[in-house]
C-alpha cells in the first residue's frame, strides 16, 4: 500500500476551469496547491497634524485621478524615445510636433481641468519614474527656447520645472507615491 500512496501523491486538476495542482498528504488527504499573487504589507501611516493626515487624504485622491495620464505619458515617451532613436533631427522634429498635436486633440480638455495640485502630482509622477526633471524631458523633445518658456511659465503656478522630483522635498508625496506604487503591483 505504501508504494500505491508514493506513486500517485501528485497530480493536476481543474477547479472553477483554473488548473489546480494538488498533492496526497500521508494520511490520504487531498491537498489543493494554489498559488498565491504577492501581497504587501506596511504599517499604517502616522501625521504630525490632522491637517497633514487630510492633505495626505487629497493627495492620494488626487494622485489616483491623475495616475492613468502619467502612465499614459510615460508610454508615449517611451515610445517616442525607440522611434526617434535613429531618425535624423529634422524628422525627429517632424514626428514630435505630429504627435504633439494629435496628443492636444485627445488629451487638451481634460488636463485644463486639473487643478493646480493635480498637476503637481502629475508632474512629479512623471518625473519619479523616468528620473529626470520635466524641463529636461521638454528641452530634449522641443527644444531649449521651448523648455525655457514653459519654466518661465511654471513659475507662476509655483513649480520648478528644471528642479525634478526629490525624495524628501515633501514627505507626504512621497508616501502618497510609495502607497500607489505598493497597490498598483
Amino acid at each position: 500500500m505504501p508504494g500505491l500512496l508514493a506513486a500517485q501523491q501528485k497530480g493536476t486538476t481543474r477547479i472553477d476551469g483554473q488548473i489546480v495542482q494538488w498533492t496526497l498528504s500521508p494520511q490520504g488527504d487531498t491537498l489543493y496547491l494554489y498559488e498565491l499573487p504577492d501581497v504587501s504589507i506596511t504599517s499604517p501611516r502616522h501625521f504630525s497634524s490632522y491637517q497633514e493626515y487630510l492633505r495626505y487624504l487629497r493627495y492620494k485622491r488626487y494622485a489616483l485621478k491623475v495616475y492613468p495620464y502619467a502612465q499614459e505619458a510615460i508610454r508615449i515617451f517611451r515610445e517616442v524615445e525607440y522611434v526617434t532613436e535613429n531618425l535624423p533631427r529634422r524628422k525627429q522634429r517632424k514626428y514630435i510636433k505630429r504627435l504633439q498635436r494629435e496628443l492636444e486633440a485627445q488629451f487638451e480638455d481634460q488636463l485644463k481641468k486639473l487643478t493646480k495640485t493635480q498637476g503637481y502630482i502629475l508632474i512629479k509622477m512623471i518625473e519619479r519614474e523616468l528620473d529626470t526633471p520635466i524641463y529636461q524631458l521638454i528641452r530634449n523633445l522641443r527644444g531649449t527656447i521651448t523648455a525655457t518658456y514653459w519654466n518661465t511659465f511654471s513659475r507662476f503656478w509655483g513649480y520648478r520645472l528644471k528642479q525634478g522630483y526629490r525624495k524628501g522635498d515633501d514627505p507626504i508625496l512621497d508616501a502618497v507615491l510609495q502607497d500607489l506604487e505598493l497597490e498598483r503591483q
